[in-house]
């Protein structure tokens, strides 16, 4: 059995190795943006020094509207690149970070029910039947709120996007032994068996704009609980995600 000194060195190298894999992967994502960035600066600049060259008397208005319109279309293209990047660093510094809980008690249903009324108006404009059964008896558990009710939102997002022709979004809760359960389910386009196992991986993702953090730091938020959340998903008809939190002792 290993000592506690070297217990704590193996646990310090594992994180560091996962830092140093995260770092480098964050370097990659942001030099694709800044690259779009860049090239589309260089051509608005080019543009507008054609603009600024041309003598007035042999350039027509027509010409002025199209070379401006293509440097306004540049610049959303640059606006758009720097959102992108500012949301990949702030999933970054959220996955990253410390996750220190403000923790109270509170009935797991009431938290359900609240998001299922929050996320409702928006399941509606996107052709999804939100369904939900709510165990009987209430579900205390010791929680930060905020951060579970983030988990819960980002499993909403993702059943959504897997519903692009719209479907049905399922939430149960239930008690087993000494855990409260929360499954969100949804008749989605499901996950392929090779993806499974790496849907928690950071920087992870099956969509070409995500940026694998959401799922990553889900697991992360249910585990400082002392939590666990597991997937089950069959191609073409669905996904179920299973969130076990323990129940406050009486």
């Amino acid at each position: 059995m290993a000592s506690e000194p070297q217990k704590n060195k193996n646990e310090y190298l594992e994180q560091l190795e996962e830092l140093s894999k995260l770092t480098g992967t964050l370097a990659h994502e942001i030099k694709n943006p800044l690259s779009t960035i860049k090239i589309n600066l260089k051509l608005i600049s080019e543009d507008l020094e054609s603009l600024n060259s041309s003598e007035p008397s042999k350039i027509g208005p027509q010409i002025d509207d199209k070379r401006f319109a293509r440097a306004l279309r540049k610049i959303a293209v640059i606006q758009k690149e720097t959102d992108r990047l500012e949301h990949i660093l702030d999933g970054f510094l959220r996955y990253v970070g410390k996750t220190e809980l403000q923790s109270a008690n509170v009935d797991i249903n009431e938290l359900v029910s609240d998001m299922v009324d929050f996320y409702s108006p928006q399941a509606y404009s996107r052709s999804i039947t939100v369904r939900h059964s709510l165990c009987k008896e209430p579900l205390v558990c010791k929680v930060d709120a905020g951060m579970l009710k983030q988990v819960i939102l980002n499993l909403f997002i993702n059943a959504q996007q897997a519903m692009s022709e719209g479907g049905e979004l399922m939430i149960r809760t239930e008690r087993q032994k000494k855990d409260a359960v929360v499954q969100i389910s949804d008749t989605g386009s499901g996950i392929a068996p090779d993806k499974l196992p790496h849907i928690f991986d950071a920087y992870y993702s099956a969509r070409p704009q995500g940026i694998g953090l959401g799922l990553a730091t889900a697991q992360k938020i249910v585990s400082a609980h002392n939590g666990t959340i597991a997937v089950v998903s069959e191609p073409g008809k669905g996904t179920s995600f299973t969130i076990k939190l323990p129940l406050q002792t009486q």
